[in-house]
């Protein structure tokens, strides 16, 4: 019994802890992508410059996100190995299939500079 009060407690406390947070709301929300799409100066680390998704293993996590929302998760990770490219600032990736199979894979290309998805298609 003492050990489920210290347990109950402990729940109980993380659970307020984790609740009593704050929170800048919609409003603020608002307010800032106002001002990014008026073109506003402010800070940004996004400066179309540099490289912000520098690696493959991100570029996959932010393909995976959008492709496993469209196409299934179960498609998607069918198509493992990726290729993967870094090709002029752009992350081309696609799928592949066994050898002599019939059939489509996905590419996506994304920008490395800001993450923004140029192209999603799928063959088939």
């Amino acid at each position: 019994m003492k050990y489920l009060l210290v347990i109950f407690l402990a729940f109980t406390i993380n659970s307020f802890a984790q609740n009593n947070r704050t929170h800048l709301g919609e409003k603020y929300a608002k307010e800032e992508l106002d001002a990014v799409l008026a073109n506003k100066p402010g800070d940004n680390l996004v400066d179309n410059k540099e490289l912000i998704v520098k690696n493959s293993n991100t570029a996959i996590k932010i393909a995976e996100a959008i492709l496993f929302e469209i196409y299934g998760k179960a498609n998607i990770e069918e198509q493992k190995p990726y290729e993967k490219y870094l090709i002029k600032n752009y992350w081309v990736i696609l799928g592949t299939l066994p050898e002599g199979s019939l059939g489509g894979t996905f590419l996506i290309i994304i920008d490395a500079r800001n993450a923004q998805v140029l192209k999603i298609i799928h063959g088939k």
